[in-house]
């Protein structure tokens, strides 16, 4: 019965969300990199192991809401919105692009906690380096 319990406590573990901090996303370097079909420079993050370990796993991040756009488009931030990234005050590791399966609405510098799956991006400048799939909101 003990091992079938453990197996259980195993099993269970491996399904959970796992809490991550911003700090836990600090583990990346960038170069910037010319763009040939924008004709423009932009950051290209390297990740280093801590942050690939995160790569397709079920996460739950806390931070503050920034809507990005007039579709509803957001994205949580280890800063309010006076020291983002986009305002110069913080690094792209700062922020993840949230992406709901159905339409949502936060309010700026809301705060709040979102799970889903951690997608990381290494070429697309359409999309932020951190992206969040499924993101659902915890509270």
């Amino acid at each position: 019965m003990l091992i079938f319990c453990l197996m259980q406590k195993l099993v269970a573990q491996e399904f959970e969300a796992r809490n991550i901090t911003w700090n836990d996303l600090k583990d990346v370097r960038f170069k910037k990199r010319l763009n040939i079909e924008m004709g423009m420079f932009f950051l290209y993050p390297t990740f280093g192991p801590k942050v690939t370990a995160l790569n397709g796993q079920e996460i739950v991040i806390k931070g503050y809401t920034i809507p990005i756009d007039m579709e509803g488009t957001f994205v949580v931030s280890q800063n309010p919105m006076a020291m983002c990234f986009f305002c110069g005050k913080a690094g792209p590791e700062s922020m993840m692009q949230l992406k709901f399966n159905r339409k949502q609405h936060f309010k700026t510098d809301e705060i709040h906690s979102f799970k889903g799956k951690l997608r990381l991006n290494p070429d697309n400048v359409n999309e932020l380096n951190y992206i969040l799939e499924e993101a659902t909101l915890i509270n």
